[in-house]
């Protein structure tokens, strides 16, 4: 028999008799969520992960990410190079593109944190940042990701 996933809205046991034998199916509601670039499953509480059971939702592009992007800040801090157009042109990239990742070098270190350790919100993604500028005040990026799990 395949099994399949119903949406009941609380969990659910069923028992089935087959030929003397009685099997037990238990139906748990859930949401399967996109992350990054792979899927998590997201409990009926909200979390997508139990506490020491399973590991943080790593999302690597945004890792990636933010490497380059305290690299970048880096090379310009040491005056390597004058401007993200002169790290686009070493690296191949339009300088649009540098730019929007050097942004990312202005959040609070709490978010960083927290992203490093795959504890985002779920809908915090590299084409989010890409899309939607953070202010760059710490409280107000603060109060921004706050919004996101609501």
């Amino acid at each position: 028999m395949k099994p399949r996933i119903e949406a009941t809205g609380a969990p659910l046991a069923r028992e089935r008799h087959d030929g003397g034998l009685v099997k037990l199916s238990t139906f748990i509601p859930l949401k399967i969520r996109k992350r990054g670039g792979s899927k998590v499953v997201v409990r009926p509480d909200g979390e997508t992960n139990a506490p020491g059971n399973v590991r943080a939702q790593h999302d690597q592009p945004m890792q990636v990410a933010l490497t380059r992007a305290f690299y970048w800040q880096q090379l310009l801090d040491d005056g390597v190079v004058a401007s993200g157009s002169d790290i686009a042109k070493r690296e191949g990239l339009h300088h649009s593109s540098v730019n929007e990742l050097l942004r990312l070098t202005l959040l609070e270190p709490a978010i960083i944190q927290a992203i490093l350790a795959g504890r985002q919100p779920r809908c915090m993604s590299l084409l989010w940042f890409q899309r939607n500028p953070l202010p760059t005040d710490w409280v107000a990026q603060r109060g921004v990701v706050a919004g996101f799990d609501v």
